[in-house]
């Protein structure tokens, strides 16, 4: 196997990057994950890969349910801000705003879209769990660009 050609092919996909929020006992959480893609029509699913040794990670574990706030480009300082994971405390987390969803999750207030769902399947083959959710609610708030890796200047695969 040659990885570092593995390694150079799986680094041309594209990937967004989106904020992954989840809420388990009272704790909620958020942080930004770039391993999104969607998966079914009907049901409508995502597949997400979700770094294992954050607390995002323990939590969605827990609560089965999630949301992803999709990044507008130009919103680097977001998607930097959440790269370590953050609790949301009184509507806020590391000075964004942030709306609570139906199922209790967070949303970021300035995302171009979001999704909630809940989770139906959780793989930890590899360093990163394999996460298959349904969406059950989901809003675009305006039309837009969504960030992607390639404008934070960061290569995040392979």
């Amino acid at each position: 196997m040659n990885t570092q050609a593995i390694k150079a092919a799986l680094r041309t996909f594209p990937y967004g990057v989106y904020l992954l929020g989840t809420e388990h006992a009272g704790e909620t959480r958020v942080a930004t994950v770039t391993w999104v893609t969607q998966a079914s029509f009907s049901p409508p699913l995502v597949v997400m890969g979700v770094k294992k040794t954050g607390r995002t990670f323990g939590l969605l574990k827990h609560s089965r349910k999630f949301s992803l706030s999709v990044l507008e480009t130009g919103q680097k300082e977001i998607a930097f801000a959440f790269f370590k994971t953050a609790e949301v405390v009184g509507g806020a987390a590391s000075g964004f705003a942030f709306e609570t969803a139906r199922a209790g999750v967070p949303l970021l207030s300035r995302a171009l879209a979001w999704l909630e769902g809940r989770v139906l399947h959780i793989d930890e083959t590899g360093d990163h769990a394999v996460v298959i959710g349904q969406v059950t609610a989901a809003a675009q708030k305006r039309e837009g660009l969504p960030l992607t890796l390639a404008e934070l200047g960061l290569k995040y695969g392979g």
